[in-house]
């Protein structure tokens, strides 16, 4: 049984033309006529005596009461997800689905490890993993899009609710047997000294070395920008360079000597933390909460 099966027809249609701001691309997408849509949006505009679009050429933007019931319209999708979910837990976790937004770092190994652990123990469980930039993991999660948020943070997010909170200092990457990597410790600048990886300047992690060096009137050339995480890893395993990572990104190679990290003592380049977020206010579905405290249980340590 799907989700919307449990779903009233004028709030499903209501909400997917909310989420795409027009007709069209909703009647696309539920493969429904947009005139039937319409009627049931103006059925609803109808009950409600109000407004719950403006109509402009080129889409259609929520009202304040339209942004109330979107809001009401989410939660009764969650709640009949997790109706499902509970459903499904009566056969021992055999069924059901987890959705996880997260960023790059994590999509590359950690997810895959840890969802292979998880279904080897709950067959039947279907994952749903988006790897979105940091900046829209929370957006993902807020919307409904996902039960779980995984990703860095520097600042509190609004109706989100941190279930999980570790330091993710930023650690600089080098080769074994790079000149630096005996060293207790490194700076930007002693960085910059070689050829160098970064990510791109909309990243967090970028902003804050920019942030740092821009303090410090210190200027980086990297030969190699990337939004790729993965790339940046391999550049370096391969000898390359060097390049910045949370440690949880590279734990893997460095546990397999392929790289070596190091602190970067410039201050300020340990201001953020790694979190796993959940919607303010929901239970999660019986398979999404035990794999969070899957995700709680590995974060901390070796995997």
């Amino acid at each position: 049984m799907r989700a919307q099966l449990l779903q009233d027809t004028a709030l499903r249609y209501f909400l997917e033309v909310a989420q795409s701001g027009s007709l069209t691309e909703a009647s696309a997408r539920l493969h429904v006529a947009a005139s039937a849509l319409s009627r049931q949006i103006a059925g609803l505009e109808a009950q409600l005596g109000t407004p719950l679009f403006e109509r402009h050429p080129r889409g259609m933007v929520l009202t304040a009461a339209g942004e109330i019931l979107a809001t009401h319209a989410r939660r009764t999708v969650l709640d009949a997800e997790r109706a499902l979910g509970e459903i499904g837990a009566l056969q021992g976790l055999r069924a059901g689905q987890v959705r996880l937004a997260t960023s790059d770092a994590f999509a590359n190994e950690l997810v895959p490890r840890l969802c292979v652990e998880f279904q080897r123990t709950h067959t039947g469980i279907q994952f749903e993993v988006q790897s979105l930039p940091t900046a829209q993991v929370p957006d993902a999660v807020r919307s409904g899009a996902a039960d779980i948020g995984l990703c860095f943070s520097r600042a509190p997010h609004k109706d989100i609710e941190v279930s999980y909170r570790q330091t993710a200092p930023v650690l600089a990457l080098v080769p074994p047997g790079h000149p630096l990597a005996a060293a207790a410790s490194v700076t930007l600048a002693r960085m910059g000294q070689y050829p160098l990886a970064l990510p791109p300047p909309e990243t967090t992690i970028r902003q804050m070395i920019d942030i740092v060096c821009s303090r410090q009137g210190l200027q980086l050339a990297p030969v190699l920008v990337s939004n790729h995480a993965k790339t940046m890893l391999n550049f370096v395993a391969n000898g390359g360079g060097l390049s910045v990572s949370s440690e949880i990104a590279a734990r893997h190679l460095v546990a397999a000597g392929a790289i070596v990290a190091l602190p970067i003592s410039d201050q300020g380049m340990d201001l953020r933390d790694l979190e796993l977020q959940t919607l303010a206010g929901r239970s999660l579905p019986m398979a999404a909460q035990a794999f969070l405290d899957l995700l709680k249980a590995r974060l901390p340590g070796p995997w």
